[in-house]
């Protein structure tokens, strides 16, 4: 901070939540899973172990993109931007904005990722090793990305 600038601080207020973890696919059952104690840790289930010591980690369990998204934009949307847009969807509903007006301007989106889209990475990975890349999936596992999705879905 510069000497003689003075920051102005502004109140930021969170009026929904929504959560996919290994623990609940919505906030109540997250909420219920930590009270008790529960562990997400399980047998992983998304990759072949043989070649690894470890044979657990926490992932998101009975997760259907199917209940949430058509299957051409399923087929579209890398896992990490199916869990994205679900939990804005569940915070969006949690803050009763959806069936509410408010000032779209003094509204938005703050999202934040230290790497999302591994999936689709990995995929590209293996697909440009056999020659058979899609140019179109480059940008599915790019993180800025969900920060317009989230707010085009919510109409920001």
């Amino acid at each position: 901070m510069r000497k003689g600038k003075i920051i102005e601080l502004k109140r930021v207020v969170i009026t929904g939540m929504g959560a996919i973890t290994p623990l609940g696919n919505r906030v109540p059952d997250l909420w219920d899973n930590l009270v008790a104690g529960s562990s997400g840790a399980v047998p992983i289930t998304r990759f072949d172990t043989a070649n690894f010591k470890t044979k657990f980690a926490c992932e998101v369990k009975n997760f259907d993109p199917l209940s949430h998204f058509e299957v051409k934009q399923a087929r579209k949307l890398d896992l990490y931007s199916q869990f994205s847009l679900v939990v804005a969807e569940e915070a969006f509903l949690d803050a009763g904005l959806k069936e509410s007006r408010f000032d779209r301007t003094r509204a938005g989106v703050i999202w934040s990722s230290g790497m999302g889209g591994l999936s689709t990475l990995d995929e590209q990975l293996f697909d440009y090793a056999g020659r058979r890349g899609n140019p179109r999936k480059r940008s599915q596992g790019v993180n800025a990305r969900e920060q317009s999705m989230l707010g085009l879905a919510c109409s920001l």
